[in-house]
């Protein structure tokens, strides 16, 4: 039993030892199915810990990618907003006050009142971050985070937004909130709409019955240029009855039914005929029914037509066109067309930039507007010299007060024209501006000009070619300047146009035509343009009680009449009341005139009764077809014609169209010696074997073509010249003049010349001249004797003169050899020509040649030409045919020419300058 006890025992042992084993070998594995499951849970544990990270940096990259988008966005609708702002204020529309200057725009714009408020950008990415952590993506707390990469930040300022207010051109604004602030918004609307306009462009009307004015102070300069004025506290009906009748007015006689508004017009024409008229109501009394429906009238349609209202302190309902400020410190303020986004108001512009901007306003308004363009008169350069002259020459002169242009005709009415000025009222500008405008029109076979100024100056020498600018106007055939001493060159043009009428008449009455339209109906290959012969200072040409004035106004009153039909018209020009007092005692031509311009201050011109220019501004002008009646006046405002850029480049453009057979126009300047050189008569001389009538060219006579005054030197008794006057240089220039032509007729041999010189101060000439001269003797006081016994016995021979001889002497009366020498010289005068020996002497006074020829009984045929320089014409009388003597006073490098054989009065000639 013991046995089994310890068998059992034992086995009871074993049994134990193998289940602790079997224990043992459970709980290893138990141990390792944990560490097994520790492990997993650990990996899943870091693969969740490492996808929330992952999860954190995406989603903090997005934001950030967000949130620059949002702020680049911002910033460029923030900069798109500036821009756009920018453009719809330029200038004095938007310029901030610390550097505001006037700047005048080509069309209305925005008015600047201070900025926009923008919506804040959102909040910076860091502090995004941070309130992640704490969201349900937050990582176990003490979990080392990775550095997240942000984007780049911009911590620039976005770009100011302007807030703006329309105002001119487009509606009226209302304006309420703080008293203060609200009189320096008006100031500023005020200011700006001034600076952003030509100088009286825009037009004020203040009504302040509560401060009597005083809310306008600053602007009170303007008052005395007529830009500002006030209604007084009674006054307002009577200045909205004024308002309404300016938009009635303006839409029946200036839009008319054509354009919308003075803004479209202004688009389409480039032309604004009316001012703005900005009318600041500050405050009133309880409206009436009328005064409200007339401000109601105004709020509806006065913006198309130009009125604007500024209105504080009257109650206006919401409508189109009408801006409603709320003014407020800080942040507080609103402008209806910014919506909801807050304003912040500019401050207002300090009172000395107000009152020193306003001043210089009024003292550009009080010296009138500047002139447009003169392009403005021009057509399209497609539409230039499309116009016939047959009828009528019709072009624009400039503007009237409602922009449309003004129209002047010349035709059979009105036939001419009468211009007065004063000095610098704008009587060349005017009249620059007038040919402009017609030469753009017409061609050069459709029009020709005629331009003669008697005052001292050129003003008519650009029309022609000149050293430095080579091209000239195709339709000018004549230009005179600098002859206020020349009437003669002024009385030589009539008689060119007095020809010109008779050659017209003549070809009428060939045709059975009565006037110009009807003879280019009938001759169209004729040449037919219409003629404007412009004469400025006419009165000159009148002036005196001589021959030139008796014959002047003769020709005028005889084209004035008849010149209408035959497509001749005169334009005259004066600046002087005496100019046109030259005219009231000869009623017959005055009647003519039917077309009368008056330029500001002018007197005379216009009927008795009608003082239309004492209240002219500059660069306007009274236009009258009607003789001067005031019911016929239109105002026009002319452009600027006088400037010498603007004028180059229109004549520069008809210059290069010119017909390629059409020369320069003919050029006279009283102030310029003419070169022989450049004498069309001198180029033309050639040598001949024997001319039968050599011609002794004396110098340029005083007329409408460069012509030559010349004396024919034929075989024939008299044909001797004689010079008459002490002015050395003259009467030298005269017998080199003669000399040189007469010797370009011959060949080398063809002539024989003698130059005798008797005086030292014309020895020099004397000599230059026997230089130029072939088979030419030089005689002097030691010789002349020689000279004059074979002239003699040349002068009596019976046998024929095998070629001409001419003998030029220097200063004759100085003849050595006492009495034996005159009679050598009377045999030579008197029966040389007869032997083709002839004379051309210098006496150094008309009495000096009197002697000469035997005293004061002694017959003066042998002296057949004569040219008189500083000779009075008293003196002139025993060589000049009649009783009387030739109207004559000296003057400068002029001379009177007299040739019996042709002339039945003397003509003035120029000496040439022979070096």
């Amino acid at each position: 039993m013991a046995e089994s006890t310890k068998q059992r025992v034992m086995e009871i042992r074993a049994g134990l030892s193998h289940a602790l084993g079997a224990a043992q070998t459970a709980l290893e594995i138990a141990q390792q199915a944990a560490a097994a499951a520790d492990e997993r849970r650990r990996r899943v544990t870091a693969a969740v810990t490492a996808r929330r990270r992952k999860l954190a940096v995406a989603r903090d990259e997005r934001i950030s990618e967000i949130d620059e988008w949002h702020d680049t966005e911002l910033a460029s609708l923030a900069g798109a907003a500036a821009a756009s702002a920018d453009r719809a204020a330029p200038g004095a529309a938007g310029e901030p006050w610390h550097s505001w200057e006037p700047t005048p725009l080509p069309r209305a714009a925005e008015l600047r009142v201070g900025r926009l408020l923008l919506p804040e950008a959102p909040i910076p990415h860091p502090e995004r971050t941070r309130r992640a952590e704490t969201g349900p993506w937050a990582t176990a707390p003490g979990t080392p985070r990775e550095p997240v990469t942000e984007g780049p930040v911009d911590d620039a300022d976005p770009p100011e937004v302007p807030a703006l207010v329309p105002l001119l051109d487009h509606g009226h604004i209302v304006i309420g909130g703080d008293d203060r602030l609200a009189d320096e918004l008006v100031a500023s609307l005020l200011l700006r709409a001034l600076g952003t306009s030509e100088p009286g462009r825009v037009q004020i009307i203040g009504y302040d019955p509560e401060h009597l004015g005083g809310g306008l102070a600053g602007f009170a300069p303007l008052a005395g240029a007529g830009v500002l004025t006030f209604a007084g506290p009674s006054e307002l009906p009577g200045l909205l009855e004024d308002l309404v009748g300016h938009v009635r007015r303006i839409n029946e006689k200036v839009l008319a039914g054509e354009y919308t508004s003075l803004r479209e017009l202004h688009a389409a024409t480039k032309r604004r005929p009316e001012p703005w008229r900005v009318a600041v109501l500050l405050g009133a009394p309880e409206l009436s029914r009328h005064e409200r429906s007339q401000l109601d009238r105004l709020l509806r349609s006065g913006a198309a037509c130009g009125v604007h209202l500024v209105i504080r302190g009257l109650a206006v309902e919401p409508g189109p066109g009408i801006e409603f400020v709320h003014a407020a410190a800080g942040d507080d303020a609103r402008v209806s067309g910014a919506g909801d986004l807050p304003v912040r108001l500019d401050r207002g512009p300090w009172p000395e930039l107000v009152t020193a901007t306003c001043r210089q306003i009024a003292e550009t308004v009080a010296a009138g507007p500047a002139p447009v363009a003169l392009e403005s008169l021009l057509p399209d350069p497609g539409d230039e010299w499309q116009q016939s002259s047959a009828a009528a020459l019709t072009a624009p002169l400039g503007d009237s007060p409602q922009g449309s242009p003004v129209l002047v005709t010349l035709s059979d009415y009105p036939p001419h024209a009468l211009i007065a000025g004063p000095s610098g009222t704008g009587k060349t500008n005017f009249i620059y501006a007038w040919l402009g405008a017609l030469a753009a029109r017409y061609s050069p076979e459709e029009l020709a000009f005629y331009l003669l100024d008697f005052k001292e100056g050129v003003s008519f020498a650009r029309f022609a070619p000149g050293r430095r600018d080579p091209s000239w106007l195709p339709h000018v055939r004549l230009v005179g300047v600098n002859v206020n001493t020349d009437r003669e060159f002024g009385l030589a043009l009539l008689r060119f146009l007095s020809a010109e009428l008779r050659r017209r008449a003549d070809a009428a009455k060939q045709h059975e035509v009565t006037n110009l339209a009807e003879l280019r109906a009938e001759d169209p290959e004729g040449s037919w343009p219409r003629i404007v012969a412009v004469v400025d200072e006419f009165q000159v040409l009148l002036a005196g009680r001589d021959a030139v004035a008796a014959e002047a106004v003769d020709l005028l009153e005889d084209l004035a009449r008849r010149g209408r039909s035959q497509g001749i018209h005169l334009v005259l020009a004066s600046q002087d009341i005496s100019g046109i007092e030259a005219l009231w005692g000869r009623p017959a031509l005055v009647a003519q005139f039917s077309l009368r311009i008056a330029l500001p201050k002018a007197r005379r011109v216009l009927a008795e009764q009608n003082n239309a220019a004492d209240s002219l501004a500059r660069y306007h002008a009274v236009v009258n077809a009607d003789s001067g009646a005031a019911e016929a006046n239109r105002v026009v405002r002319v452009p600027a014609a006088g400037d010498r850029d603007q004028w180059s480049a229109l004549q520069h453009r008809l210059w290069r169209r010119r017909p390629a057979e059409m020369g320069p126009p003919r050029l006279f300047d009283g102030d310029v010696v003419p070169r022989l050189a450049e004498s069309p008569d001198f180029r033309g001389l050639r040598p001949s074997a024997s001319p039968a009538a050599p011609i002794a060219l004396l110098g340029e006579t005083i007329d409408v073509t460069a012509r030559s005054a010349r004396t024919v030197l034929r075989r024939a008794p008299g044909r001797n010249l004689a010079v008459l006057g002490t002015r050395v240089d003259e009467a030298c220039a005269v017998l080199a003049t003669a000399g040189r032509s007469l010797a370009a007729q011959f060949p080398p041999e063809g002539a024989r010349f003698s130059v005798v010189c008797l005086d030292q101060d014309a020895r020099a000439a004397a000599e230059a001249l026997h230089a130029r001269l072939p088979e030419c003797g030089w005689y002097d006081t030691e010789n002349v004797d020689w000279l004059l016994e074979d002239a003699a016995a040349e002068a009596t021979a019976a046998w024929p003169a095998d070629r001409p001889h001419f003998i030029l002497i220097y200063a004759a009366d100085a003849l050595p050899g006492g009495r034996a020498a005159a009679d050598q010289l009377r045999t030579v005068l008197r029966q040389g020509p007869e032997r083709r020996l002839h004379v051309l002497g210098w006496w150094r006074g008309a009495g000096l040649l009197r002697d000469s020829l035997g005293g004061q009984a002694s017959r003066t045929d042998p002296i057949g030409a004569w040219v008189a320089l500083d000779v009075h014409g008293s003196e002139l009388a025993p060589y000049y045919p009649g009783a009387g003597a030739p109207h004559w006073y000296p003057r400068p490098w002029r001379a009177l020419h007299f040739d019996r054989s042709v002339h039945r009065g003397a003509e003035v000639i120029i000496p040439y300058g022979t070096s």
